[in-house]
């Protein structure tokens, strides 16, 4: 019974999203996202829910981008600096921490890790570009296009899913 109250609420969420493509209204597609003084651009459907810094629970002999533990929702995920993962250095204070927040990989992606962003900067739609670039050929896979804004901002997209997967974020080889 619950399958199919899902299913009925996934379907009246794309008719919504359909009938607003329709009527020419934007749809936002990624959550943007700072790291680091990077910005950068998380597919809904990979993203996940949004919560405020809780603490961690550190865990040793870790990658120095792994945060820790956090209890979400009754829940143990694994705290992940998107900034640090992402070789870009980042000073992060015990006030500074409580400013940031975590975004979870989205259920399905079956991940139970959260990413630690500095700022939620909203919803983007292709609307809000006025250029792109794919990625260039020595960037990680987890890399997507690079959108530029109309004030010139680059944002760079992320395939969470890709990252999940990714040797540098399972710990192997590094």
């Amino acid at each position: 019974m619950a399958n199919r109250e899902a299913l009925r609420e996934l379907q009246t969420r794309l008719a919504g999203r359909l009938q607003a493509a329709g009527e020419g209204v934007s749809v936002s597609s990624w959550l943007a996202v700072e790291a680091a003084g990077q910005r950068y651009l998380m597919p809904l459907g990979q993203s996940g829910e949004i919560f405020a810094w809780p603490g961690v629970q550190t865990v040793p002999y870790t990658q120095p981008w792994f945060l820790g533990v956090a209890n979400l929702r009754g829940t143990l995920v694994g705290v992940v600096d998107l900034a640090t993962l992402l070789g870009q250095a980042a000073v992060r204070t015990e006030q500074a921490l409580g400013e940031t927040s975590l975004v979870a990989f989205n259920v399905a992606l079956e991940v139970n890790a959260a990413l630690l962003v500095d700022r939620l900067l909203g919803l983007r739609g292709l609307d809000a570009f006025a250029a792109s670039e794919p990625a260039s050929a020595q960037a990680p896979a987890y890399f997507g296009t690079t959108y530029i804004d109309s004030q010139g901002q680059r944002w760079q997209e992320l395939n969470l899913q890709t990252l999940s997967q990714h040797p540098a974020f399972l710990g192997i080889g590094a």
